[in-house]
């Protein structure tokens, strides 16, 4: 047997609990991972309300990303062996004292980085990556305008994207995250709750707009995103809300601008695959020359997992929530 966090009904944090499990045991294009650390993302929150499906055939449980030590691989996996410190990429379960995902979900963990600062990469790197460098193509000299700047997505969008030559600006909502927004590279930082973000870019731009935007509000930013955009730019919206909304198409056409909406979790194996072959081809690099760094804002045993929904629900943190599982 071993640990797990599990719910056996949608609400508050409080339905959280660490429970005895069966040992997962990897098939044979899998590795099991001996957690150390669980980051918890918005994703995880909408799960346990209710308001987020499964994919079929997900791992039970919450958790999208870990850090730890491979402690069994499948039969036909090459390149990991047992006693690697790895980082993964999980469909669910990663709050738990071990999980078994697909080897090519999994990366090295940065020397650079803790157990607990490698914990909140996968997701975010995985998600900035697919949807800055993938689908809306950023590159050096390019502006890209980040909404959340100063969360556990939106500060690594903003530390990658300032290390690939890109300029940053970016919205939080109080003046200490727009201070960190600029601590995490961006040239202009927006408090969105007394400045209105699209006249502020469009100064910042000199009328120009932006060639992208990482969007996590949806159809509230929707109007005033377009109306952020450069001439060919591109608009990605990785969640908030996703009420029906009316769309001005000539103001795409007339700028030759494309909007993109994705989920990382729903991928399939093959595209995931792609990602983080992707991010550790590209993006560990940087993570181990120190241009992007681990942002943790807390910590909480396993068992605590309930106490960090409410913190991360509370809207005041900084970069990621993690887990130890370490500590029970």
């Amino acid at each position: 047997m071993t640990s797990a966090v599990r719910f056996t009904r949608p609400g508050s944090p409080d339905v959280l609990r660490l429970i005895s499990v069966d040992r997962p045991h990897p098939a044979p294009h899998e590795v099991r991972i001996s957690v150390h650390a669980a980051g918890i993302n918005n994703a995880d929150l909408l799960e346990r309300r209710g308001h987020y499906p499964v994919p079929p055939g997900a791992p039970p449980g919450l958790g999208l990303e870990c850090a730890g030590v491979i402690d069994a691989v499948g039969a036909d996996v090459t390149g990991w062996k047992v006693g690697d410190e790895v980082c993964a990429l999980l469909t669910g379960g990663g709050y738990a004292e071990e999980v078994v995902v697909p080897a090519t979900q999994v990366m090295p963990k940065p020397t650079t980085l803790t157990m607990l600062e490698a914990a909140g990469l996968p997701e975010v790197a995985c998600t900035v990556y697919s949807n800055l460098a993938m689908i809306a193509g950023l590159k050096a000299g390019q502006t890209v305008l980040i909404h959340g700047a100063a969360g556990g997505i939106g500060s690594f969008a903003t530390q990658w994207a300032t290390a690939i030559g890109a300029r940053v600006i970016g919205t939080a909502g109080s003046k200490a995250k727009t201070d960190a927004v600029l601590g995490f590279g961006a040239s202009v930082a927006i408090n969105y709750r007394s400045e209105d973000f699209a006249s502020v870019t469009r100064a910042a731009t000199n009328g120009r707009g932006v060639d992208a935007i990482l969007d996590i509000v949806g159809t509230p930013y929707l109007e005033s995103n377009i109306e952020c955009l450069a001439d060919d730019g591109h608009l990605v919206i990785i969640g908030g809300s996703t009420g029906p909304t009316t769309l001005d198409l000539w103001e795409l056409m007339s700028r030759r601008a494309s909007i993109s909406a994705t989920l990382l979790r729903a991928r399939p194996a093959a595209q995931k695959a792609e990602i983080v072959a992707g991010v550790t081809r590209d993006v560990l690099p940087l993570i181990e020359t120190g241009a992007i760094r681990g942002a943790v804002d807390a910590v909480f045993p396993l068992a605590e997992a309930n106490r960090a929904h409410e913190l991360l629900e509370g809207g005041q943190t900084v970069g990621k929530v993690v887990l130890n599982a370490l500590e029970q």
